[in-house]
């Protein structure tokens, strides 16, 4: 079967579940602090905020459902309802008013972007031409970049000012103030108004996925998978549920010694980058001692760098030793924290150079890789749901690593120091796998691939 063509168009459309993704975790960690004040939460609230959001079990339940649905229906069918979901779970975090309702949406959020991340990966995978197959995941890498930044650069503009001194709050807040004011009347407490330029972001959101479900509902299905759905349909592949494959994923010795690898890869460095993709502006307030306006603004200049790196990473993962691009992105993260461990979050040289170092294994993204390799070294009739039962696990075990990190890190930051040599274990285990376990299949096509790890049986 001949590559598609054109297939930069299918990845920019489908480029946007990642864009909602990214942004859905750092929309809720950008006005984390303004939540916390308005609903009187504990660290301990926001840990379970973390918990069942699109950053932890939110997105794992959804993966597992979603990649055994996308293998036995297709990958369109998640393009033609999903973002319905999403845009339900934006508007009930819109209109929260209590911890329960934000808890509900933040569920229903994380749920419909891990339906959609095992199918987008592989469609965007099938749809690549061979030499173009890691430019193309970057580029689902770039939008994972781009969706922060704006919500980011959202949040500086709409912040409220810090303990009344108005110079800390963002330059549109006062439009901010006078449409909450316009909503609920001018008697309106600080807390409800502060958390209002929360709510706005959200709404950003719900706009971004009503224009990604009309580009993605019209989106043709991917070539392999109705391929792979013909030789089931003739007999020689019968698979007769939507958790039929389940069994024969596991019992087969290649598939799960790929899982393992993958999994043990993308687990210890999503231990790491899912606590600082929810908590990171929230920890450059508590523990940095920096005002909200000024947390989104260094998180929003170090995703600016993110999306270069990643741009420049999609000039060379095709064509440079994938295992040695990946080190260098992953040792960068290492030695961030060695730094900030070192001079300490207080010390604005060691906030600088840890936020510049971060950035830049975060453009040469580990992430980038599993979804590289991930969608490489499964079978077309596998693929989707391997990649669910990974993402399930690897979000499932973040999900209960955040809720523990908020109590080492303490209520005001005092265990930041701990938590930082814990996430360097992590990103030195996260190295060793990936870089002992790097798959050689670059240059090959997905079919050349398959034939050489599973021969005929399949």
């Amino acid at each position: 079967m001949k590559n598609q063509k054109g297939s930069l168009k299918s990845t920019i459309a489908v480029s946007l579940t990642n864009y909602l993704d990214a942004g859905a975790i750092v929309a809720g960690a950008s006005g984390l602090t303004l939540w916390k004040s308005y609903l009187g939460l504990s660290e301990a609230h926001l840990g379970w905020l973390n918990f069942i959001s699109a950053n932890c079990l939110g997105a794992a339940v959804g993966a597992i459902v979603g990649g055994f649905l996308a293998d036995k229906y297709g990958r369109k069918v998640i393009y033609t309802y999903n973002m319905l979901m999403y845009m339900v779970g934006v508007l009930v975090i819109m209109f929260a008013m209590n911890f329960p309702t934000l808890l509900v949406g933040f569920l229903i959020t994380g749920i419909s972007v891990g339906v959609g991340v095992p199918a987008s990966w592989t469609y965007i995978s099938e749809s690549s031409e061979t030499n173009n197959r890691g430019r193309n995941i970057c580029i689902s890498q770039m939008a994972w970049g781009i969706g922060p930044l704006i919500i980011l650069l959202l949040g500086t503009l709409f912040a409220p000012a810090t303990g009344g001194d108005e110079d800390t709050g963002g330059v549109l807040f006062p439009l901010v103030k006078s449409m909450a004011e316009w909503i609920y009347g001018y008697s309106i407490e600080v807390a409800e108004l502060n958390v209002f330029s929360s709510r706005i972001v959200f709404t950003s959101l719900f706009v971004v996925a009503l224009i990604a479900w009309l580009l993605q509902r019209r989106l043709d299905e991917s070539k392999e998978w109705e391929e792979a759905k013909k030789a089931e349909m003739r007999g020689e592949k019968r698979q007769n549920s939507v958790f039929s494959s389940f069994g024969k994923l596991f019992s087969n010795k290649v598939c799960v010694k790929s899982m393992l690898f993958l999994a043990g890869m993308y687990l210890t460095w999503n231990m790491v980058c899912s606590v600082m993709g929810f908590f990171q502006p929230h920890i450059y307030e508590t523990a940095g001692g920096l005002s909200n306006s000024m947390a989104n603004m260094f998180a929003a200049w170090q995703w600016i760098v993110i999306i270069f790196m990643t741009f420049i990473c999609s000039l060379i993962v095709d064509k440079v030793n994938q295992r040695w691009l990946f080190a260098s992105g992953v040792s960068a993260g290492i030695i961030a924290w060695v730094i900030v461990v070192t001079f300490g979050i207080n010390d604005m040289t060691g906030l600088v150079v840890f936020t510049l170092l971060w950035a830049i294994q975060a453009g040469i993204s580990v992430q980038t890789f599993y979804a590289l390799w991930a969608s490489e070294l499964f079978p077309a009739k596998y693929r989707a749901a391997a990649q669910g039962v990974m993402f399930f696990i690897v979000r499932g075990v973040s999900a209960v690593w955040g809720l523990c990190f908020v109590y080492i890190y303490g209520e005001e930051g005092d265990g930041f120091t701990l938590a930082g040599y814990i996430m360097m274990v992590f990103f030195i285990i996260s190295l060793v796998i990936g870089f002992f376990g790097a798959p050689k299949t670059q240059g090959k096509s997905l079919e050349e691939i398959t034939k050489e790890r599973y021969g005929d049986n399949i």
